[in-house]
């Protein structure tokens, strides 16, 4: 039997012992915490590795936590991010929803609520991730497969590799709408870059010739902005 993923968890608190405290706790209920102790070692934990949910206190030496979520929103829009703050007025709170928290929670907390609250975050965000990687796609002509990484037209089928599979599947979604240069490159590159810019346009050639088959369907370049898939 396949063993179970443990989650990963980045925890940015400049509290020493509460820091500490929370870290020893997940851990004991299995899941990897990374522990650093001001927003700009967390931006840099995150830039390096893939988390599955973010604690970030809003108060931190560097960059503070406001700060810290906008970038990792900036790099990742739909990983899960919780504050963990002293900062009870109405305004803070308000700031930390409008940044994407899905949660904000006040000093000081019961770690078995919070314990409560990221198990059920991370259980919806792999249902939802479940569901996302059994979409599959009508193309005009073709018919494109994510989880298989398959692209059909007629009886020819072409392999992708895992950047043209998730280039092409950003198109997808966003299917005759603007999927900007700077989202799909902090998706899939991990920050926009101007060789990171350049290696996109390679793959974006790439995916025109595999699409050329079908006049009914073209990735169009809106200048400056991104590509549009344009789908008859």
């Amino acid at each position: 039997m396949e063993d179970k993923k443990t989650s990963k968890i980045l925890l940015c608190e400049d509290d020493s012992n509460l820091g500490l405290v929370l870290k020893n706790y997940l851990e004991l209920n299995d899941y990897e915490v990374t522990l650093e102790r001001d927003g700009r070692l967390g931006l840099a934990a995150f830039q390096r590795e893939k988390f599955d949910l973010c604690l970030l206190d809003v108060m931190m030496p560097h960059v503070d936590g406001f700060t810290l979520a906008e970038e990792i929103r900036d790099i990742d829009p739909d990983v899960p991010l919780f504050f963990l703050s002293a900062k009870t007025l109405k305004e803070d709170i308000i700031t930390g929803y409008k940044l994407g928290a899905d949660d904000y929670i006040t000093k000081p907390f019961d770690s078995e609520v919070l314990l409560l609250k990221i198990k059920a975050i991370i259980k919806r965000n792999e249902d939802d991730n479940k569901v996302a990687d059994n979409i599959e796609f009508d193309l005009a002509g073709y018919h494109f497969n994510p989880k298989l990484r398959e692209l059909k037209f007629n009886q020819k089928t072409q392999v992708l590799s895992p950047k043209e599979n998730e280039l092409l599947k950003m198109l997808a979604e966003n299917k005759n709408d603007l999927l900007t240069r700077e989202k799909a490159l902090k998706k899939i590159w991990g920050s926009d870059t101007y060789f990171n810019g350049r290696s996109m346009d390679v793959y974006i050639a790439k995916l025109r010739k595999y699409l050329k088959e079908d006049e009914k369907i073209e990735i169009v370049n809106i200048h400056g902005n991104g590509f549009r898939l344009v789908v008859q």
